[in-house]
């Protein structure tokens, strides 16, 4: 149940992103982002997709705020975005699936 609220929530946090926030905020999104990235990557790999496994432990490591990736804030906004675009399809994915098999 609540890896539901995860993916709604760094979309959130990332769109948050996009806008002049202070540095605490971003700060928050790491930390938020790579716990969230590192339990994505728990479900997946029960349900043995390693592609996604692999992809979100990789965003785990790139958000990590102890050992900081400088990317430059418009090369981070496109990964932020990058990042909307990912999950909001993973939930409509999920959506589908979650809708096919009650029918």
């Amino acid at each position: 149940m609540i890896y539901h609220a995860i993916k709604p929530l760094m979309i959130i946090l990332f769109l948050g992103c996009l806008f002049d926030m202070p540095y605490g905020y971003y700060q928050l999104v790491r930390f938020v982002a790579m716990i969230g990235f590192i339990a994505l990557a728990v479900k997946e790999k029960k349900r043995g997709e390693n592609s996604l496994f692999v992809f979100w432990i990789a965003s785990s490591i790139l958000v990590n705020p102890i050992f900081k990736i400088a990317l430059g804030r418009v090369l981070w906004n496109i990964v932020d975005i990058g990042w909307v675009i990912i999950l909001s399809i993973s939930i409509w994915i999920e959506y589908r699936k979650e809708k096919e098999g009650k029918s």
